[in-house]
């Protein structure tokens, strides 16, 4: 029984990993789509 509570925790520990990772893969992307939308207000 503590062999599947450690691996759920695990588990919980690398999804909310991973949900930390896409977010910062969101920002970079808006911050990009920033940059070309003010270099295309400068035109």
């Amino acid at each position: 029984m503590k062999k599947f509570a450690s691996l759920i925790a695990i588990g919980l520990a690398l999804l909310a990993a991973g949900c930390n990772t896409f977010q910062g893969i969101g920002q970079d992307i808006q911050k990009g789509g920033q940059v070309i939308e003010d270099a295309a207000k400068k035109k």
